[in-house]
């Protein structure tokens, strides 16, 4: 028999001093199931994210005590938690899906931190919810090694993102493919809304909802923003942003469904998600991305057309009129190329050194990936060699590294910089160390036997990615042919 879920202990009480104040819960019913987490076994810690606990007010002490750490595995609940699971819908791989929702994740509400930002604590592994569709709600402890290293690399690599707070295994085992050991992870965001939870209304015709929905996301992420059109214009723009940044780190997200396309502009949901070695345009790492739906250059088109269905969804809120309506959101969606196409402009020209625009700079950018696809060199080194003045060294001929600096060092005289100039900047956005899948799956094997020591290695340097600390060289490098990763798999 599992234990019966506690009361907060008095400890907790006493020593967490949480100030949720849960807006969400306020919502009608309709929005979300209310239940707690189904408690565990055996809790044990893997990691408190200290840094991320006092941006919150909390006490990472007193999370990695043992009370603390039942309550991160849902075993206890923190004072002032209303805990529910979120009722969403979404279009999976294209296809329409009416109800999706929390199947394993419980919000246990919303903090508000010293400097007033608000932020969703949301324990993910939980059990069972009435949206787990048969599964068992749990997560196992390697996808959970896996969200908690890429989410906090995203975050130092200033990209917006969910985060982790803290990694709990639970003592007990999970039944996938095979039987492996289960975890909990404590994730943090400025919301959990996704363009799927626009559509769980739509699809019900609940104008209310779609109106009371519409005013959270505006609080929660867009306070300027202008009504629902003006909700659209600034999820369109925030969409086009955050894909320019995945693009410009060779960041593959891997299921880019509508339920895991948040308004507000955060990464979210790290499944298959793959950071490239040898770059190609096409690569697809997804187990179940059979026909490279999200391969990496297909990333742009998806996001317009997840932002087309949050725009479908708005239309009854946009004007009274369909055709109008229609109208003012295909101009907002249309102006998602703008927004990303300058985005990742902006991004590559400081990849390479470059701080003006010039007409031709994405002539000479695209130059440079073709060369990169031809020859396999490696994504994140080669930008970085750039910085370094290594980057020829990834080029099996040398000589199409040189032809392209030779055209590489005329456009920064035409900027009137040195090359010492543009590489000063690029080591400023160019990472030297990012979450390769070989390492990820390195800490993950590792976890899977009791040693941790791995993945406190890998968090610890990628918390620093643009500074390369003594003793980390090896986590540059590429994988070796037997090391090298092509597969990811969802963890579900």
């Amino acid at each position: 028999m599992p234990p019966s879920f506690p009361r907060p202990t008095a400890y907790l009480e006493a020593m967490l001093h949480f100030t949720f104040d849960n807006s969400y819960a306020r919502l009608p019913d309709r929005f979300y199931a209310r239940l707690g987490p189904t408690p565990v076994a055996a809790p044990g810690l893997i990691a408190v994210n200290e840094g991320l606990a006092a941006r919150l007010g909390l006490d990472a002490a007193v999370l990695a005590a043992p009370e603390g750490v039942a309550m991160l595995a849902g075993n206890a609940t923190p004072p002032g938690a209303e805990p529910l699971a979120q009722a969403y819908a979404g279009h999976q791989f294209g296809n329409w899906v009416p109800q999706l929702g929390d199947g394993r994740a419980i919000l246990l509400g919303e903090i508000v931190a010293p400097d007033g930002a608000r932020f969703d604590l949301q324990l993910k592994g939980a059990g069972p919810t009435p949206f787990s569709r048969r599964g068992d709600g749990r997560a196992g402890l390697g996808p959970v090694i896996r969200e908690y290293l890429v989410s906090e690399a995203m975050h130092a690599l200033g990209v917006p993102t969910t985060r982790a707070l803290a990694a709990v295994t639970t003592g007990e085992e999970i039944q996938r493919e095979t039987p492996l050991p289960g975890a909990v992870l404590a994730r943090v965001a400025t919301s959990h809304l996704r363009v799927g939870t626009f559509q769980f209304f739509a699809a019900r015709q609940d104008t209310e909802a779609l109106r009371l929905l519409t005013d959270q996301a505006i609080a929660r992420h867009y306070p300027q923003a202008d009504g629902p059109l003006g909700l659209l214009h600034a999820a369109v723009a925030a969409q086009g942003r955050l894909v320019a940044q995945w693009m410009a780190l060779g960041f593959i997200h891997g299921v880019m469904n509508t339920d895991n396309a948040h308004v507000g502009g955060l990464t979210i949901d790290y499944g298959p998600c793959a950071f490239m070695d040898d770059y190609h345009p096409a690569r697809v790492f997804s187990s179940i991305d059979r026909f490279g739906r999200y391969a990496y250059q297909n990333q742009p088109q998806i996001a317009v057309w997840n932002m087309a269905q949050l725009a479908s969804c708005l239309l009854p809120l946009i004007a009274p009129e369909r055709e109008a309506a229609i109208e003012a959101a295909t101009e907002a969606v249309n102006a998602f190329a703008a927004a990303y196409e300058g985005a990742w402009l902006d991004r590559f020209r400081a990849k390479i050194g470059l701080t003006t625009a010039d007409e031709g700079d994405a002539d000479l950018i695209q130059s440079l990936l073709g060369r990169m696809t031809t020859l396999g060199a490696d994504f994140t080194r080669t930008f970085r060699g750039l910085a370094t003045g290594q980057a020829r060294a990834e080029f099996t001929e040398a000589e199409a590294w040189d032809t392209w600096a030779t055209d590489w060092q005329a456009r920064l005289a035409r900027e009137g910089r040195t090359v010492a100039d543009a590489q000063a900047l690029a080591l400023t956005v160019n990472p030297a160390i990012i979450p390769r899948n070989h390492r990820i799956e390195e800490a993950i094997a590792a976890a899977l036997t009791g040693d941790y020591a791995p993945f406190h290695r890998l968090n610890a340097a990628l918390a620093a990615p643009f500074t390369l600390r003594d003793g980390d060289e090896d986590l540059t490098l590429p994988p070796r042919p037997e090391e090298a990763v092509r597969t990811t798999f969802c963890g579900t």
